[in-house]
């Protein structure tokens, strides 16, 4: 039976521009397409449900691991790419903040790690859970913009396009036996 990593962007969240997004909770439309999210995730089987220490994150993963009758287990390495030193950005500043990001990995151009080093920090805690729970379907709920720098770095792919292509909540569903992407699904 092939078993999967399934790498869930958190759902829906309510903005709060007066506090840093890694604060921010789901709104209730975000609850209704987790739960939308949970009935997608059916038809591969998850054996174990992960998030990041993020409220939004985290309230995703309750609800999928609620619909799957599973615990939850928090690693903090899953956060997203450290930003809670910036301010909440407009649309089009925070956009061109991601494209440097992703176009300069090596230098701190947005928040407070560089797109290598949240990638490092991210690979430690997907390693852990994978080595942890060996030959499981295993579902993280976590961020796009770490997920975009994992899932690239992987499969060989462009980190901002797929950025660009995660919805909330979206996933991603890698096969564990040849590293690849398989599937590539927003929930609305």
């Amino acid at each position: 039976m092939t078993k999967y990593l399934i790498l869930v962007k958190h759902s829906l969240p309510q903005i709060a521009e007066d506090r840093p997004a890694n604060t921010w909770n789901l709104s209730a439309e975000g609850q209704v397409r987790a739960r939308r999210l949970a009935e997608q995730l059916e038809r591969f089987g998850p054996e174990v449900i992960v998030s990041s220490n993020e409220p939004k994150a985290k309230e995703t993963a309750e609800i999928l691991a609620s619909h799957f009758q599973l615990d939850m287990q928090i690693v903090s390495d899953l956060h997203e790419h450290d930003r809670s030193n910036v301010p909440y950005l407009s649309d089009h500043t925070f956009q061109a903040s991601i494209r440097e990001f992703f176009q300069k990995p090596d230098e701190l151009v947005f928040g407070s790690e560089t797109a290598n080093q949240a990638y490092t920090r991210f690979y430690r805690g997907v390693h852990s859970i994978l080595n942890e729970h060996q030959n499981k379907t295993i579902v993280i709920a976590t961020h796009g913009t770490v997920i975009s720098l994992f899932v690239s770095r992987l499969t060989g792919s462009s980190d901002l396009e797929l950025w660009s292509q995660l919805g909330l909540p979206s996933f991603v569903a890698l096969d564990l036996h040849s590293n690849t992407l398989i599937v590539r699904s927003t929930i609305t």
